[in-house]
């Protein structure tokens, strides 16, 4: 009898677009400096960004514009971008060369492999996770992102007190949010009615998050504290 192997469920599905030849250059040129190789080894990030400072790492940035606009904006923070779409990551990379950005860095590689392999525990100030795919079919739930086993992940790469900041504009999607982190014990709800918090004005709106207007959805924010 043959053995059964299980396919590993990823979060995301790669729609991959043509890269512009802007992205494609940005790619090639910037990567040395900007990009971080998908390795089993932890990431250094002091010595990365050749500082200390806090850390933000934020899970599937799309095209880039959001984090880009977060960093230029906080320059006193370090922040790691993760994206498996290499148009997104060749947009990035070419909004850092323009504007001559130096606390970004990159990876282009599945999520859950890098902060389960790559990142120190203990070692983040803050994790964004901004408009993930919402598998908005029932029999797609499973493949969301946001499930008590990842989220366990999560706990264990944040710093005491550090910050875990989730938005969607889909309600189903929101309220399993909120039912995730309520019952995770490492994490306490920062609203007051332990709901959905207010848009931050620091959080850049997204090209998803105009996408949601456009359609007449509303936007939902949550903030979770590592305790």
């Amino acid at each position: 009898m043959q053995p059964k192997y299980i396919r590993t469920i990823r979060s995301f599905v790669k729609r991959e677009g043509r890269l512009t030849d802007g992205q494609q250059r940005a790619l090639d040129n910037l990567w040395p400096e900007f990009g971080i190789d998908y390795t089993t080894d932890i990431i250094n990030i002091d010595q990365l960004f050749g500082r200390t400072a806090p850390v933000v790492l934020e899970i599937g940035f799309g095209n880039g514009d959001s984090l880009f606009q977060m960093a230029q904006n906080n320059p006193d923070k370090n922040y790691i971008g993760i994206e498996v779409h290499r148009p997104g990551v060749g947009h990035l990379l070419h909004l850092i060369e323009t504007h001559n950005i130096k606390n970004i860095r990159v990876i282009c590689h599945d999520a859950v492999d890098v902060i389960e392999h790559q990142i120190a525990n203990n070692s983040l100030d803050c994790i964004q996770l901004f408009f993930p795919d919402p598998w908005h079919k029932k029999k797609h739930h499973k493949r969301r992102i946001v499930q008590q086993k990842f989220v366990d992940l999560l706990a264990t790469k944040l710093k005491t007190g550090g910050i875990f900041h989730l938005a969607t504009d889909w309600e189903n999607y929101a309220q399993h949010m909120l039912d995730v982190m309520s019952q995770n014990p490492n994490f306490k709800n920062l609203s007051p009615d332990n709901a959905f918090s207010p848009r931050p004005d620091d959080r850049p709106i997204t090209k998803f998050e105009k996408r949601g207007h456009r359609l007449g959805h509303n936007v939902w924010d949550l903030f979770f504290k590592r305790t």
